[in-house]
C-alpha cells in the first residue's frame, strides 16, 4: 500500500517561497511600502503565517538581505569553480551577477534597498555585512582594484536597471553607456529586459 501523498509543502519549502516573494515585493515597493500582508499575498499564504516564521517586516527584511548576498555568492562560487584562468574568471564572474539579476529583478532591487537604508541601526549592518561578504569573496580570487573595479560596475548595472535607463536605448547618449557597461552581453540583457516589460 502506497504512503498517503502529502499536499502540505515542508516548512524550509515554505520559508524559501515567503523570502522569494518577499525580495520581489521590498524590491519593488521599498521598505517602507512592503508590509508583511503584501508579502503573504504576494507567497499566497496567511499573513499570520508570515508574523509566525520572521516575527517582524524589519527581520524578514534583514533575512531577504542575506538571502540577496547568498544568492549572488552562490553564483559567484559556481563561476569561479568553472573558470580555467583569471581571464575567463572576471568574464564569469561577471556573468554570472548580470544572469543573477537577470534571473530575479527583485535580487537586485532588494539589494539597492539595503544600501538605502544604510542610517537604520538593524538594516544598515546587516547590508555592509552583506556588501564585504560580496568584495571579500572577489578578493579571494582578484587583486583589491579589479576587486573594487567589478563592484563599482555592478552598482553601475544596478542603478541602469533599477532607474529603466534599459529601456531607452537610443536615446541620448544611453546606448553608448549601456555598450560601454555590458560589452558584448548588451543583446542578451536587452532582450531580457524586453521580455519583462511586454
Amino acid at each position: 500500500m502506497d504512503a498517503p501523498r502529502s499536499d502540505r509543502i515542508a516548512a524550509t519549502e515554505r520559508r524559501e517561497q515567503i523570502l522569494e516573494a518577499a525580495t520581489g515585493v521590498f524590491g519593488e515597493l521599498g521598505y517602507n511600502g512592503a508590509t508583511t500582508d503584501k508579502v503573504a499575498r504576494a507567497a499566497g499564504i496567511s499573513q499570520p503565517y508570515v508574523v509566525r516564521l520572521f516575527g517582524t517586516k524589519e527581520q524578514l527584511f534583514i533575512e531577504v538581505l542575506d538571502r540577496t548576498a547568498d544568492l549572488i555568492l552562490a553564483g559567484f562560487d559556481r563561476a569561479i569553480a568553472e573558470s580555467d584562468d583569471e581571464a575567463t574568471l572576471r568574464a564569469r564572474v561577471g556573468s554570472s551577477y548580470v544572469e543573477t539579476i537577470e534571473t530575479d529583478r527583485g535580487i537586485m532591487l532588494a539589494l539597492m534597498q539595503g544600501f538605502i537604508l544604510g542610517h537604520d541601526p538593524a538594516i544598515g549592518p546587516v547590508a555592509r555585512r552583506g556588501f564585504m561578504r560580496i568584495y571579500d569573496r572577489l578578493r579571494d580570487v582578484l587583486p583589491p582594484e579589479e576587486a573594487m573595479q567589478f563592484l563599482a560596475q555592478g552598482m553601475l548595472i544596478n542603478t541602469l536597471m533599477a532607474s529603466g535607463l534599459m529601456g531607452l536605448v537610443r536615446q541620448d547618449n544611453v546606448d553608448e553607456l549601456l555598450a560601454c557597461t555590458f560589452g558584448d552581453k548588451l543583446g542578451t540583457v536587452l532582450e531580457h529586459v524586453t521580455r519583462e516589460t511586454a
